[in-house]
């Protein structure tokens, strides 16, 4: 599936107007799903709470706090997308009833006897595989498995799952679509562990060490403020980024930039053929000055002169400072 591309309806959705009703709001709201994929990236990032438990991995979650993701998924597109509650179920689109249900493994929902025959939203999403889908579903009794966890009162209280031979019958809103990448879970090992292991022992600023090794070690790649977060482990995290002590600082004798989000941060980025840090992102990389063998590749005029991404046998320069109130110019 490409991105953003939806799949058609399933087998018989087109007698059920109802959820073909919800799916149209739906698709409405959210065309390209990137509100949907924001709201699963921030509850992840919510429950791992990287600022103050340095987590960065969905497996070292508690087993409630990985039962309450499902409630966090469903409040948090509540509050997004301005759903009503629902008097039964927790949703009331377009007059329709609507449950919602959260799974970090495909076809793995449980659905509750009061949502039988009703509409499911149905959610899943896995930060290992940096994938999520959302789909909508007719619960319907006669194609579901009890799960097997059935109380004392017989199955009538049991939760129900979707059996294989009916799983094709889930309408797909959007599926297997990118997740936005937990840098830290991805890094390779060793990348990982060096950065995570700068400052041991030292009782001063070991949030500050590790970002600098972030930056040092991972260059030319957007690095969102949740792994500045994690890595920080403080209240102003992004304190450790900027100049006056922080990396941007820190890194300038190496020749390393760290460019922001500023608009002139931006244009130093793209000018340098780097990609473009948004809105709470960063991008790093070693720079020295344009000499004849940098000739053809971008330049940017920093400082009164004009700087390329170093090669890998360029010798350490101490690095410009970036612009703060005009944009740099390039050289072509």
């Amino acid at each position: 599936m490409t991105l953003f591309e939806h799949p058609g309806p399933a087998p018989g959705v087109f007698d059920d107007p109802e959820l073909m009703l919800v799916r149209q709001h739906l698709l409405g709201l959210d065309p390209k799903g990137e509100h949907f994929a924001c709201v699963l990236r921030d509850t992840i990032d919510q429950l791992l709470d990287g600022e103050h438990t340095g987590r960065f991995d969905w497996n070292d979650l508690h087993k409630t706090e990985k039962t309450h993701a499902g409630t966090l998924v469903e409040i948090n597109l509540l509050r997004r997308f301005g759903f009503s509650s629902g008097e039964d179920l927790d949703y009331l689109i377009e007059g329709i009833e609507v449950d919602c249900k959260f799974s970090q493994k495909l076809y793995g929902w449980m659905i509750p006897p009061e949502a039988l025959d009703e509409i499911c939203l149905v959610v899943w999403a896995d930060d290992h595989q940096s994938q999520w889908s959302a789909g909508l579903l007719r619960a319907n009794r006669i194609k579901l498995t009890t799960s097997g966890t059935v109380t004392k009162k017989g199955n009538r209280d049991g939760k129900f799952q979707l059996t294989k031979q009916h799983r094709a019958l889930v309408t797909w809103l959007w599926h297997e679509e990118p997740l936005e990448e937990n840098l830290l879970l991805h890094l390779d090992k060793g990348t990982r562990e060096a950065i995570l292991s700068a400052g041991a022992g030292s009782k001063r600023s070991p949030g500050q060490a590790k970002v600098n090794e972030l930056f040092r070690r991972v260059q030319g790649r957007r690095i969102n403020r949740t792994v500045i977060r994690t890595l920080a482990m403080q209240k102003d995290y992004m304190k450790r980024v900027r100049y006056n002590g922080g990396a941007r600082e820190k890194l300038r004798k190496e020749g390393i930039l760290v460019c922001g989000d500023y608009p002139n941060h931006q244009a130093v980025a793209a000018q340098l053929g780097l990609p473009v840090p948004q809105e709470g992102e960063s991008v790093s990389v070693r720079v020295v000055e344009a000499r004849e063998h940098h000739l053809g590749q971008p330049s940017v005029l920093l400082d009164g002169r004009h700087w390329v991404k170093a090669r890998p046998d360029d010798p350490e320069e101490l690095a410009p400072l970036l612009p703060e109130t005009k944009k740099a110019t390039t050289q072509d």
